[in-house]
């Protein structure tokens, strides 16, 4: 009987077991997303949108002029010109609103214009949304928006993660003039359904260009998450080739970048050579003091020959007056690696250090940690690093920073305008054909 009794609660213990189980997609879309957009978000306040939305004038004057201001806003031929088309069905989920299509002349391929006061697919007014999706920078989870702006979870959750399908780099890049030269990588720790993963982060100007989740941190994996951020640069501009890419060291990732660009310069971080020193040596005390300012003056030091006789002096003074194995393979470890440290002189424009990303990747870190990770499909958790990482290019500096730099966001510091002064329309109007041209 007791056999029996045990078979049974092993079954009900194997039916539950599968219940629970769930099966996750470990496949990552390779599409270039954002790129065969149909859509033309454009800026409207509602008053002008209901003023002109029926009066084929007044529309077209108004396209004419945007076209004219922000030709990178609509597909590439329309210069060749346009016609105005039919109104789509009016939107049961927000009382009748409506929008227009036009027909591009020469390619005969049909837009849908929609002003940036409404969200894609109609799921609410920019304006209403816009706080929510603002505080997702500072990791307010979801249940948080749903107490103080209501709705539910699911729809915050679904709102950022849409953000995630534009393209990166077309929507924050408005220009291939502004394609940085001189960027800086590094992958972010992270779990994915109980695993450990990576994102490879890829950052140039102050904006995050790429953010692309790997399950490991091999220079295949990383080779795979690094290609998001190439392949939206090359839709941009067909011949990018950036210069130099700063580093932490990693092998694989320095193998990655020459594998996608192989005529790329690797900058080894000197910052994280420092940041191993003071970890090893600084319960030394007085004698760090003095090893720190040796570090920092050869660091400071304007050509490399003055660099490597500065290293040479600290080499020396660390083999006669440091005794801690720990701390003095730190030191001697960095003096070896001087020659790969001058290359930042060939370089005068390449980031020496990692400040940039790791102003980006803390947040991150922050983000990351209070949404709990990653769970559930791995294309879903590419959506939702790529949307936080548009909101974080979008959204605006704090104001003491907006006084500083004379500039409201990354996106405006980095193409020296905004399309709306607010951001979340900012945002949807740098969506519009982001990508190649279409």
């Amino acid at each position: 009987m007791k056999q029996v009794a045990q078979q049974i609660l092993e079954e009900v213990v194997n039916m539950v077991e599968n219940v629970n189980k769930r099966e996750c997609s470990l496949e990552k879309s390779s599409a270039l997303r954002g790129y065969c957009e149909k859509t033309i978000c454009l800026p409207f306040d509602q008053t002008t949108y209901d003023d002109v939305l029926h009066d084929n004038t007044s529309f077209r004057n108004y396209l004419d002029f945007l076209i004219q201001e922000h030709s990178e806003l609509f597909p590439s031929d329309i210069t060749n010109g346009y016609w105005l088309h039919d109104f789509c069905r009016p939107s049961k989920k927000m009382n009748g609103f409506q929008m227009r299509r036009i027909i591009s002349a020469s390619t005969r391929k049909t837009y849908i214009i929609r002003p940036s006061f409404v969200m894609p697919y109609l799921t609410g007014k920019t304006d209403t949304v816009e706080k929510a999706l603002f505080l997702l920078q500072f990791a307010v989870p979801y249940w948080g928006l749903t107490y103080v702006f209501g709705r539910n979870d699911m729809y915050w959750y679904r709102m950022a993660t849409a953000i995630g399908q534009h393209s990166i780099v077309g929507t924050t890049v408005k220009s291939a003039d502004n394609l940085p030269q001189d960027l800086l990588a590094d992958e972010k720790h992270t779990r994915f359904n109980g695993q450990k993963a990576y994102i490879a982060a890829t950052v140039g100007d102050d904006c995050v260009l790429g953010a692309s989740v790997s399950l490991t941190a091999d220079t295949e994996g990383l080779t795979e998450a690094y290609a998001h951020f190439k392949a939206e640069a090359v839709g941009l501009k067909s011949d990018y080739q950036p210069q130099t890419v700063n580093t932490d060291g990693w092998r694989s990732t320095a193998n990655s970048w020459k594998n996608l660009f192989p005529t790329i310069i690797i900058i080894n971080c000197f910052l994280h050579a420092f940041l191993k020193i003071r970890n090893c040596a600084k319960q030394l005390k007085d004698v760090f003091i003095e090893v720190q300012q040796m570090v920092w003056d050869a660091y400071h030091e304007t050509t490399s020959t003055a660099f490597l006789n500065k290293i040479n002096d600290l080499k020396i003074w660390t083999q006669k007056n440091i005794a801690h194995s720990t701390a003095k393979a730190a030191i001697l470890k960095l003096c070896l690696n001087a020659p790969a440290y001058c290359l930042a002189y060939d370089h005068p424009t390449a980031y020496r250090t990692s400040n940039m990303i790791d102003r980006a990747m803390n947040p991150m870190d922050r983000y990351l940690h209070e949404t709990r990770y990653f769970h559930g499909h791995l294309d879903t958790a590419e959506c939702r690093i790529r949307a936080w990482a548009l909101i974080q290019n979008f959204s605006f500096y704090n104001p003491k920073t907006q006084r500083l730099k004379n500039k409201s966001s990354p996106f405006h510091t980095l193409n020296g305008f905004t399309y709306h002064k607010n951001w979340l329309h900012n945002l949807m109007i740098a969506t519009s054909m982001a990508g190649p041209p279409g």
